[in-house]
């Protein structure tokens, strides 16, 4: 069975940084692709990161610059590093197996605020 568990979320200052971590297992997570998504009060939930498993990365326009997505194979784990971060960053994050986030964790609340 597959499972994915985040954390590193926290109520941070505008301008502030966070690092998210999420730790897979149930699957060959060397060869998978990793997303982060996101679900804002009210919204649907937003691709924001990609990470392919030759380190093939992408992000959406809304965080590049400023979000930096990795991964550590030997730990079957993918970080996001949220940097310079701005209210509307507030947020559940998520990380999946697919850019639609139907495969996630149960999330880590980011909250951004001062």
């Amino acid at each position: 069975e597959e499972h994915l568990v985040e954390s590193g979320g926290g109520l941070v200052q505008p301008g502030g940084s966070l690092r998210l971590t999420c730790v897979a297992s149930g699957f060959d997570f060397s060869r998978a692709p990793m997303y982060w998504v996101r679900q804002a009060p009210g919204e649907g939930l937003e691709w924001i990161a990609r990470i392919g498993n030759i380190i093939k990365i992408t992000y959406a326009e809304s965080v590049k610059g400023r979000f930096t997505i990795s991964r550590d194979n030997a730990k079957n784990t993918v970080y996001l590093q949220l940097s310079n971060l701005k209210t509307e960053d507030t947020a559940m994050y998520y990380c999946a197996r697919d850019r639609e986030g139907r495969v996630r964790g149960q999330g880590t609340q980011v909250t951004v605020s001062s």
